[in-house]
């Protein structure tokens, strides 16, 4: 109990100490003491408040008195403060009326002020808001008179300068926002400006290329000229009748070349003036600027890829016009100067790597292209101004510094083809010229004619120069027209090798090759298709011949022609020959062996019409009528065989009765022709001797002896056995160098006693039963029956010892 007092002393203090909020912990702790520790608390408690209620009285009772004085004074205060409040309420009203004017003033000094410092406020605002105004004033103007470049300009400085000073200003945040939009505006008209750029320059490349390629092909003629005037001038000593000639059309032509530079002068234009470049320019730099300039690159250049390659797609009917090509190159030509000019007047849009490797894509497909369509075209003409075409693109894009070599090794392919174009012209102009030769001498009535046949054909013959007028030159008209025709293709070969760069070796080497194969191929292809032809009778082929030895001879002035048109000596190591020899040596042999061919033929049509009455009993006593005239149509033909040469004049002889005597003799043998009378073979006997006679007249000068006669010997044994019936001769002389009848085969033998001996039983059986009883005859069957046997026998022994 003594012990809890202490302790509700300090929880009284405490409490009276602690601030009210704290007040609860100290509470609690009465209620965590001894069981009834809060009756006690509160009994403590009531004495403690006991205590401070006697205290508050003393000390109130201790200030009584004073607080009373205060009271009274107090109330004595009030009414003069009543007073003094009437007093001070009167002033203030009196004051208040006086003071309404001056506050009126107050206030609108006060308001001026306020005035006066929110103009210095809105002066100074505005004065860092009008330069951006300004600015954002020329920036609309300048997009409105489309100056894009100095527009982004502007908005750089805006952006940087005067933006970030007003920064607080609504207004400005609308052009903050509103400049990523212009910017976008600017990169998308600019960007449609270059497509319609790119659009432009697609439609002009035909025209700029067009223009550059004159240009090249003035710079040219020009250079031509001076260099052809130069060379005669350097010449001049050594050529002058020639030099004076050329000198004076070099005159002419750098004269010419000259005035149409004067008249050109004034026109020449270059890329710049055909087409506007600002848009490429203003798009490059606006992309710079935007920090895009790589986007805009890639996307130019993709565009030109594309251009590129619709440009490079050629037209199908292409190849029909030379107009087609030129528009075709005209593009390239116009797409590459378009291209060449970025290069040089911008920095970066495009590289030399880039158009090296456009153009390298471009060759490419244009060598292709070339190549495809060219042999599609079958005019000469038509190659060769593709040719020049080629060239001029080749300078004029060589000119710009892109390599052309790929181009000139296409011309070479393309020359390849250009002679053959040639050559099928060429053929058609000698089969016409051909079809149109009357295969006859060429008469000359005076000295003018024959001048004239001169100047075209080299001709000489002193003989024939002795003689008076008129007189008649060998060969036939086709001969001159020929040899022109050979000189025409000559130039018209050399046409193509103009311009290629070629040295005058090559170009002759070229000249030369293609000339060969004129003459080997085509020239020998028509004379032997000439050759060939049905109506190409003997006369005309006596004829060719003849025109083809003048044509040989003439090879050698082709030679000295090519010689003189490229300024080549023929005895240059390196020049080639021309093979015109072996080709109308060639032609010559197969129309000889044409006349051969024909001369049996002929035979052949007369042996066809022989009419032998095989079992006649005696002969006519003449030579049969077919016989004769045969003989006398191989009189008439070897008359015209004085102007060949000897030996193909004497070959044709020896074939041709080499030929009668063979088909003479199949006659004899025919399968078919089953028995022949004596008379029968007497008839063929007399036609026989009129062969030899025939062959013995010498028809064709040079023959020595009896050669010619020989082609009959065969014959001539085999009738002679059956004439004098001389079989024990034969059969006992069989096989010895020295018989009569060494000619005589005895199968040959047998054959036409077979059928001797069938004519004989058939004629015994026509004639009376008493001719069993003629003792000749029955003589002459055993005889033959015997002879016979031992043909048979002989043939026999020839077929087991082969």
């Amino acid at each position: 109990m003594a012990e809890s007092l202490p302790e509700h002393d300090r929880i009284l203090q405490e409490i009276e100490s602690t601030d009210t909020a704290c007040v609860g912990p100290t509470l609690r702790s009465v209620y965590d003491d001894q069981p009834n520790a809060h009756q006690r608390f509160m009994e403590k408690l009531d004495a403690c408040i006991r205590n401070h209620d006697r205290e508050i009285e003393k000390m109130c009772n201790f200030h009584h008195q004073g607080f009373v004085d205060a009271i009274t004074e107090l109330l004595k205060v009030r009414a003069d403060a009543e007073k003094l409040k009437v007093q001070v309420t009167d002033t203030n009203r009196r004051l208040q009326d006086a003071g309404k004017e001056v506050i009126a003033q107050t206030e609108e000094i006060i308001r001026c002020r306020v005035q006066q410092r929110n103009i210095t406020t809105v002066v100074e605002k505005l004065q860092l808001c009008l330069p951006v105004l300004e600015m954002y004033s020329k920036l609309k103007e300048q997009m409105n008179v489309k100056r894009y470049y100095s527009a982004l300009k502007t908005m750089e400085q805006l952006e940087n300068l005067y933006l970030p000073r007003v920064s607080q200003y609504r207004f400005c945040q609308i052009m903050i926002e509103n400049l990523p939009k212009l910017r976008e505006e600017i990169k998308e008209i600019s960007m449609s400006d270059l497509k319609d750029f790119l659009e432009s320059i697609r439609k002009h490349s035909d025209r700029i290329g067009e223009t550059a390629m004159k240009q090249a092909q003035q710079q040219k003629t020009f250079s031509t000229a001076l260099q052809k005037q130069n060379n005669v001038n350097y010449g001049r000593n050594m050529h002058v009748g020639r030099s004076r000639i050329l000198e004076s059309k070099n005159e002419i032509t750098l004269k010419r070349t000259f005035e149409e530079d004067d008249e050109h002068e004034e026109e020449v234009l270059t890329a710049q003036d055909l087409v506007d470049f600002s848009p490429v320019y203003r798009c490059l730099h606006i992309y710079s600027v935007l920090g895009d300039g790589e986007i805009f690159e890639n996307y130019y250049r993709k565009q030109r890829r594309k251009q590129a390659r619709l440009v490079l797609q050629p037209q199908s009917s292409m190849h029909e016009t030379v107009e087609g090509y030129r528009r075709y190159f005209s593009q390239i030509v116009g797409f590459f100067v378009v291209e060449d000019h970025i290069l040089h007047v911008t920095q970066g849009l495009v590289t030399r790597t880039y158009t090296d490797e456009l153009w390298n894509m471009a060759l490419s497909k244009i060598i292709a292209v070339l190549r495809t369509h060219s042999s599609y075209c079958s005019d000469p003409d038509l190659v060769l101004e593709l040719k020049n075409l080629i060239v001029v693109f080749a300078d004029t894009l060589q000119g710009y510094g892109f390599p052309v070599n790929r181009l000139f090794d296409l011309l070479f392919e393309i020359r390849d083809q250009y002679n053959e174009t040639l050559l099928k012209k060429w053929s058609g102009l000698f089969r016409d010229i051909f079809e149109a030769d009357n295969y006859s001498p060429i008469p000359v009535a005076n000295e003018e004619e024959y001048k004239i046949i001169i100047s075209k054909f080299p001709f000489q013959d002193p003989e024939l120069d002795k003689q008076s007028f008129p007189k008649k030159l060998p060969m036939s008209q086709s001969v001159p027209q020929i040899y022109i025709q050979v000189k025409e293709f000559i130039y018209a070969s050399l046409k193509f090798s103009e311009s290629l760069h070629r040295s005058s070796t090559e170009i002759d080497d070229m000249l030369r090759k293609s000339t060969n194969l004129l003459l080997t191929r085509t020239l020998s292809c028509c004379l032997q298709n000439l050759i060939k032809k049905p109506h190409i009778g003997l006369t005309e082929l006596v004829q060719i011949i003849i025109n083809t030895t003048h044509l040989e001879q003439a090879c050698k002035y082709l030679e000295d022609f090519i010689s003189n048109i490229t300024n080549i000596s023929q005895v240059t190591v390196h020049t080639a020959r021309l093979y015109g020899l072996s080709t109308f040596k060639d032609a010559r042999h197969a129309a000889e062996g044409e006349i051969y061919t024909k001369l049996n033929q002929k035979i052949d049509e007369f042996i066809q019409i022989a009419d032998y009455d095989w079992t006649m009993s005696e002969s006519d006593g003449r030579a049969s009528g077919y016989l004769m005239d045969l003989i006398n149509f191989l009189r008439s033909t070897f008359q015209v065989f004085t102007h060949l040469p000897g030996k193909v004049a004497q070959t044709a002889c020896m074939s041709a009765c080499q030929h009668l005597s063979m088909s003479l003799m199949q006659m004899l043998l025919d399968s078919e022709l089953k028995q022949i009378s004596m008379g029968a073979i007497q008839q063929f006997n007399l036609d026989v001797i009129q062969c030899e006679l025939f062959a013995s007249s010498e028809p064709v000068p040079g023959f020595q002896g009896d050669t010619l006669q020989l082609a009959f010997i065969d014959l001539r044994q085999l009738l002679d056995l059956f004439m004098v019936w001389d079989w024990s001769t034969y059969l006992a002389d069989y096989g010895q160098a020295t018989s009569k009848y060494l000619r005589v085969n005895p199968s040959t033998a047998l054959t036409l006693l077979e059928k001797v001996h069938r004519g004989m039983k058939d004629s015994s059986k026509k004639n009376n039963i008493f001719a069993q009883f003629r003792k000749n005859d029955r003589d002459k069957q055993k005889l033959i029956e015997t002879v016979v046997k031992q043909l048979r026998s002989l043939v026999n022994g020839m077929s087991q010892h082969t």
